[in-house]
């Protein structure tokens, strides 16, 4: 019988078993000692760190789940009867405000039979930025879904067709206005702020650099209030005799303006960041301004300036609050006037705590969608 030749070997016969690492160089044991305990002055600092965590934690949980009140019982006459609370103030958190109030603070002052169309809304907005985040969908056709979805989103606000009562915009609240707001704000402000970049740069048009120099910086020589009050009172002086536009429209142009000037900086900056080559190597095969522009410069610009970007865009969401200043009433403004029912004097903390975490989810949203960007370019480049 012949002996089985090498390749039969290999195929058959169990590879050894190799040893794994010791854990004092592989894994989280190693991990921590090269990272928080790799000295002395780091031990004593992870320590103290730990400790003051550790504390802050406990006493949250204390605060807000062990001696917390969900819920409070209601008198004869149907009313809430929040003793409970008034008992724990202090010690625990009243957290039944919060399932009295949570409507108010999401819907305002919308009505409340047809607040499920705000709640709609709100599933198309988070549909939205799930299709717009999924890069299958960038495609001409995702410019189709967005005004589909704008027609939608405000066919649904206002009424007055398809069987749904007219809701006046001044009734319109919560964190709908938010994300109107923010959304559309940034998503028409972007387009603004590359021509405006563009035009910042141009060496054979003087005028347009001229105009766009002065938009950027007289746009960025004032606060974003003051624009927001120029809107609402001195806009209307400059239409035609008979024509108006209401409160929450010259709120929205005053914040792509704003946004658009911040982010034109932003995108210039990318553009300057360039090596001179890459517009020599195209003009070197005749393409022509925008060819060169959208196809080898534009693109590479906006990669380097992902970070300034998302960070321009999670501090212009959370201006939006400031549309307060004209009457407007956001998701920040309907939670404050939460607070000022007689029944729920006191409860501020745990209605600010809800406030902040709606705003940390979608902030965090953004910054970890840019962050996955980053690495499939980079990873893109890299191959």
């Amino acid at each position: 019988m012949t002996p089985p030749t090498a390749d039969v070997m290999d195929a058959t016969t169990p590879a050894p078993l190799r040893e794994r690492p010791p854990a004092s160089v592989y894994g989280p044991v190693a991990w921590m000692r090269a990272n928080l305990f790799n000295g002395i002055f780091s031990s004593l600092v992870t320590l103290i760190l730990g400790f003051l965590i550790l504390y802050g934690l406990y006493g949250f949980i204390e605060w807000g789940v062990v001696n917390a009140v969900w819920s409070v019982p209601r008198t004869a006459t149907g009313a809430l009867d929040p003793t409970s609370c008034r008992l724990v103030h202090g010690l625990g958190a009243c957290w039944a405000a919060i399932g009295d109030k949570w409507r108010f603070m999401l819907f305002g002052r919308y009505p409340y039979g047809q607040q499920w169309r705000e709640a709609l809304c709100l599933l198309l907005f988070i549909g939205l930025y799930w299709v717009s985040a999924d890069r299958r969908f960038w495609r001409r056709e995702l410019g189709l879904i967005w005004v589909a979805t704008l027609v939608v989103i405000f066919t649904l606000m206002w009424g007055g067709v398809l069987g749904l009562s007219y809701v006046a915009q001044d009734e319109w609240g919560g964190l709908p206005i938010t994300l109107i707001l923010a959304t559309f704000g940034l998503a028409l402000a972007f387009p603004l702020s590359v021509l405006v970049a563009l035009g910042r740069r141009s060496t054979k048009l003087p005028a347009v650099k001229m105009l766009c120099v002065v938009y950027v910086e007289l746009i960025r020589g004032v606060p974003l209030v003051a624009l927001l009050f120029m809107a609402n009172v001195m806009f209307p002086l400059f239409l035609p005799e008979g024509v108006n536009i209401d409160k929450l429209l010259r709120a929205q142009i005053a914040f792509i303006l704003f946004a658009g000037a911040y982010l034109a900086e932003v995108v210039r900056g990318g553009l300057q960041a360039l090596p001179k080559g890459q517009a020599e190597a195209a003009d070197a095969l005749g393409l022509t301004y925008w060819q060169k522009t959208m196809r080898i410069t534009l693109p590479q610009a906006l990669r380097l300036v992902i970070p300034p970007l998302v960070n321009t865009f999670i501090g212009f969401f959370k201006d939006t609050s400031l549309v307060l200043t004209i009457g407007i009433l956001d998701f920040l403004t309907t939670s404050k006037t939460a607070m000022a029912d007689p029944v729920w004097q006191g409860v501020s903390t745990e209605i600010y705590i809800v406030v902040a975490l709606v705003y940390i989810a979608f902030c965090y949203t953004m910054s970890s969608y840019s962050r996955g960007v980053e690495r499939t370019l980079d990873g893109a480049r890299n191959r």
